[in-house]
């Protein structure tokens, strides 16, 4: 059987859209994917009560979780835990819900950062893969460069200027998509836009399907509705499918 994944991202837990999250809480009661897949911002204000009902729900499920950290998911209001430990309410969570490998007949998932506390433009919240990130990416997608199967890279932020968004935002995205593309990455899924897409998108000799989420939170753009992805992958049969599906809004 291929793999299957639910992609969600954008929860905002803060400002979550519970009739959203209580679909895809039957979904996955229902069908069963293989994991679930949540590309950051988690939270709206990354506090301590937003972070256990993060906990909370993301601990419902026994599926493996799998989850990438957000611009909202450091502190807002703790500026010395912003500047000193940014990512320690995050890791506590993905310690508690999620796992650190996934890999199936079908895929694997390799995480990239591309947040960070501070930047020198106003406001912090686009992307930014620093050499760092972009080298520990690239150097755990290495052992898998000979493997058929579908090598696929989880971020928070777009790398590569989705068309509906026009031009990245994300300083040094285009750099490390073209570097990932090269090393082998056969796609990447992304969030923070609150718009769902997904394209095959060239880089050099290469090309990598590029898949966004949109938003399970009321935090709305573009006039999307909330929604979520649903990914099936089988070895060797090309593009992953993905269906998008939309969330009506209960006023």
């Amino acid at each position: 059987m291929p793999t299957r994944l639910f992609h969600i991202s954008d929860v905002h837990f803060g400002i979550e859209d519970r009739a959203a999250l209580a679909e895809v809480e039957r979904a996955i009661a229902d069908e069963r994917p293989d994991a679930l897949v949540c590309t950051g911002d988690l939270t709206q204000r990354a506090t301590h009560r937003q972070y256990a009902s993060a906990a909370e729900w993301f601990g419902r499920f026994d599926i493996p979780v799998w989850l990438d950290v957000g611009n909202h998911d450091m502190p807002y209001y703790n500026l010395w835990e912003r500047f000193k430990e940014p990512y320690r309410r995050y890791n506590a969570l993905r310690r508690a819900v999620a796992v650190d490998v996934f890999e199936t007949d079908d895929l694997v998932l390799i995480p990239l950062r591309t947040t960070v506390p501070a930047q020198k433009r106003w406001p912090w919240s686009d992307g930014v893969v620093t050499s760092h990130s972009i080298a520990a990416t690239l150097v755990a997608i290495e052992p898998f460069e000979a493997d058929s199967r579908t090598v696929i890279v989880t971020a928070h932020h777009p790398l590569h200027g989705p068309e509906i968004d026009g031009p990245t935002s994300t300083i040094g995205g285009n750099e490390a998509f073209a570097r990932l593309v090269e090393s082998g990455m056969d796609a990447i899924m992304t969030g923070h836009i609150h718009t769902p897409f997904n394209e095959r998108r060239r880089a050099g000799e290469g090309s990598a399907q590029v898949i966004g989420a949109g938003t399970l939170s009321t935090r709305l753009r573009h006039g999307a509705p909330p929604s979520y992805n649903v990914l099936t992958c089988a070895r060797g049969e090309g593009d992953i499918a993905v269906e998008t599906r939309t969330i009506p809004v209960v006023l």
